[in-house]
């Protein structure tokens, strides 16, 4: 339960953070479009901060291997989609875009076995 809720917190602060970044430290340094791909980046960081903290506190309630797989696929979702825009955005290396659908399809993952979960124990 812990290791979500602050892995949460974490990526919330990042998340945030990063935000401030894009509009106050690369406006009228990147283009308009890869400053709209970095803001795509800090948004899906921050809804699946959402989806972290939810499972914590499931996690608290019910003990279940899916509730904790399902982190897990958030947390690498955020690290392939976000990360990896993260870093395309200022340098329109083409390598680091082809990454982002992996962290969507671990988003998409996350989201069907969380609902499992769901499903089973609620």
């Amino acid at each position: 339960m812990k290791l979500f809720l602050l892995l949460g917190v974490v990526n919330g602060f990042i998340a945030v953070a990063l935000g401030a970044f894009g509009a106050h430290g690369l406006e009228g340094k990147i283009s308009e479009k890869a400053l709209k791909t970095w803001e795509k980046a800090v948004s899906y960081q921050m809804f699946h901060t959402m989806a972290l903290l939810v499972v914590g506190i499931l996690i608290g309630r019910f003990q279940a291997a899916s509730l904790t797989a399902a982190g897990w696929f958030f947390l690498i979702g955020i690290i392939l989609f976000s990360g990896s825009l993260y870093i395309y955005a200022p340098t329109g290396i083409k390598t680091f875009a082809m990454i982002t659908p992996l962290g969507g399809l671990m988003f998409l993952i996350g989201w069907v076995i969380l609902g499992y979960a769901v499903i089973k124990l609620v």
